[in-house]
């Protein structure tokens, strides 16, 4: 998997018409041949750009949760209250694990980290590693601006995280379930919020 990935014109257009193909039919039902025609090229150019699957599927997954990253700093800040703006992330944490591709990413990268061990190492880096960075960084300004009393708060962060995957993370990497209800998600949002709140409000 340690693969440099080459760039071009239609980089963009690969990666978005994978991203399209692996949402439908996940990675194992993903062919090269559907994902270079929703990308609209051949696939030469598709294997001229990524020739593992692998390689693309990791690609696909890394930006879309530094997607997932940025559109969490947009929503949240300072200028709102401390437990809804934790209630924006935990939204957005819990929105990806439970999508199709949060799901195929985590069971791909369980599956195959010990034989490709730069899948996982990538996963972590652009999944948990990224939402752990950008929780930081939130906290830290929350502290500084009195709304949350935090001594740790990198581990501050990791632990909000781990908060948003409670019951859920087990059940989707043994397969037990692999749908939630809005129901579901929001109990463990709202719960990962009251306890992150009883422990480190100001």
């Amino acid at each position: 998997m340690d693969v440099a990935i080459k760039k071009g014109r239609k980089f963009d257009q690969v990666l978005e018409g994978a991203r399209e193909v692996f949402l439908k039919e996940g990675f194992e039902g993903a062919s090269v041949d559907d994902i270079a025609k929703a990308a609209g090229v051949s696939k030469a150019t598709l294997y001229s750009y990524f020739p593992d699957k692998r390689l693309l599927f990791a690609e696909v997954a890394r930006v879309e949760c530094e997607r997932q990253a940025d559109q969490v700093m947009v929503l949240i800040g300072t200028d709102i209250p401390a437990d809804q703006a934790l209630r924006m992330a935990g939204e957005r944490i819990m929105c990806f694990l439970t999508s199709q591709l949060g799901i195929t990413v985590l069971t791909l990268c369980a599956a195959e980290s010990k034989r490709f061990p730069e899948l996982g190492k990538q996963f972590y880096e652009s999944g948990p590693g990224l939402v752990s960075e950008r929780l930081t960084r939130y906290l830290t300004e929350a502290v500084e601006a009195g709304q949350l009393k935090i001594d740790n708060i990198p581990l501050a962060a990791d632990q909000f995280a781990e908060l948003c995957k409670t019951r859920i993370f087990a059940r989707i990497l043994t397969g037990v379930q692999t749908e939630f209800s809005d129901t579901e998600r929001q109990e463990i949002v709202e719960g990962a919020v009251d306890l992150f709140m009883a422990r480190y409000g100001a």
